[in-house]
């Protein structure tokens, strides 16, 4: 009779234990997914804002020693991040293909210009940089104009400012929900031992030794919860990264590195701390409260 009463307290406290390790699991997974959306939210907004590009056509009978001379010059800016050059003849190739006919069939001479077509780098990518820029490259003798698509940069700059503040609203709420969540976690497993930590209490034992089992306990729950949740996350931007490659999602390893070392952070503070003040709690509380 004892040793199957053993065994079904063993099966329940294997119970517990899964169960407070699936809920920090479960909440830990979600914390990485709001760490690494954070993240890599700027290497996303990075991307679209490097996909614009500014388009500089050149002056009539330039020399060549001119053009190496010019591209020199804008690699060498700090803004720039590529420079494409498209001749004359490319150029009327590109619009005979967009309009379906070669228009130089019945215009004779080719009227269109050489040209620059230079990526910038994101963090120049916004109406007044594009304004200073605009007005630095004009002013080089070889530059006939400047162009770009200004309506396009204003809408794109405004959406990702929405989507950052919108995104960052959002993880923080969640954010908050998710570390209450863990709190109610363990002071759950915690609640199902009051009795046990009220008997240590009555026996003499010191607050600090009475905490101390419950706190590892609950650490080392935490730090399975957060083992787990790292491994599915990590499978998860593979398996992502192998659909969606343009998410870039397992190129800047220190974003991962700074994901799972913040689900751990995070795993060990709350476990650690919710259960120091749900041990606090029972341990005020006198012995007909623990009831209630």
């Amino acid at each position: 009779m004892s040793k199957s009463f053993e065994k079904y307290q063993k099966r329940r406290l294997l119970a517990s234990y899964l169960s407070v390790v699936l809920s920090i699991t479960m909440v830990l997974l979600m914390v990485g997914f709001l760490g690494l959306t954070v993240l890599k939210y700027r290497n996303l907004s990075g991307y679209f804002k490097e996909k614009v590009s500014v388009t500089l056509y050149l002056k009539n009978n330039i020399k060549d020693t001119d053009k190496k001379g010019l591209e020199t010059f804008l690699k060498e800016k700090e803004y720039v991040n590529k420079v494409n050059f498209v001749s004359k003849k490319q150029a009327a190739e590109e619009f005979s293909k967009d309009i379906g006919e070669d228009f130089l069939t019945f215009l004779g001479d080719n009227p269109l210009k050489s040209y620059y077509e230079i990526g910038l780098k994101a963090d120049f990518v916004n109406p007044a940089q594009l304004v200073y820029i605009s007005k630095e490259l004009e002013k080089n003798a070889f530059i006939d104009e400047v162009a770009y698509d200004a309506p396009l940069i204003d809408l794109l700059t405004k959406n990702i400012k929405s989507i950052g503040f919108w995104l960052m609203v959002g993880a923080s709420v969640l954010a908050f929900i998710a570390i209450l969540l863990l709190n109610s976690s363990i002071r759950l497993s915690i609640y199902s031992k009051r009795f046990t930590i009220k008997t240590m209490q009555m026996v003499g034992a010191t607050k600090s030794f009475i905490r101390k089992p419950f706190i590892w306990s609950s650490v080392r729950l935490g730090l399975i919860g957060a083992f787990l949740a790292s491994a599915i996350l990590i499978g998860f931007c593979y398996k992502v990264n192998d659909k969606l490659p343009a998410l870039a999602l397992l190129e800047d390893k220190q974003v991962l590195v700074l994901v799972v070392g913040g689900v751990f952070t995070v795993a060990l503070f709350i476990t650690a701390f919710s259960s120091f003040l749900a041990t606090q709690r029972f341990l005020r509380l006198k012995t007909d409260q623990l009831y209630f």
